[in-house]
């Protein structure tokens, strides 16, 4: 699944790694959902990262963003035509609508006004995290068909 991550579910996720943001965190580390970026969400999740409040090691966020961009998908946005409330959020909705993603999930919702988010799905980390598993349980698991035979009649 590939979705784009505002960078305050990714900080969170990294700060609280037990919550519902550590969980997606933990989805994309271990590839089972794929992030879309652009150059400028990956300067804003750079640049926050190392800041120093968040107390993360330079050589973590390096490898953190060096998986990012191994692992995620590299997408060219096209501006907006309406803007968001906030300017600064406009490039993961160009993102999302660029890549097709699933969704776009950001703690801050009312950002993203409906009417504005041509039809891109945004969602709360929980409101994914619930979305995902209930996706994951439609997948109907392959089943193994019986490995017991038929008995042959008895000759006589």
């Amino acid at each position: 699944m590939n979705i784009v991550l505002d960078t305050n579910v990714l900080v969170a996720g990294l700060l609280s790694p037990f919550g519902v943001c550590g969980e997606i965190v933990l989805m994309v580390s271990s590839g089972e959902i794929t992030l879309s970026f652009n150059a400028r969400i990956l300067a804003e999740y750079d640049e926050v990262l190392r800041r120093p409040k968040f107390n993360f090691e330079n050589e973590k966020v390096k490898v953190l963003l060096d998986y990012i961009v191994h692992r995620g998908q590299t997408v060219a946005s096209s501006p907006l035509v309406n803007s968001l409330p906030d300017p600064d959020d406009e490039t993961f909705l160009e993102t999302a609508m660029a890549s097709q993603a699933a969704c776009l999930v950001t703690g801050n919702q009312g950002y993203f006004p409906a009417k504005l988010c041509h039809g891109i799905v945004i969602y709360s980390p929980r409101e994914f995290v619930t979305f995902y598993k209930k996706q994951k349980k439609a997948e109907k698991p392959i089943t193994r068909r019986s490995t017991r035979t038929r008995k042959k009649p008895r000759a006589g």
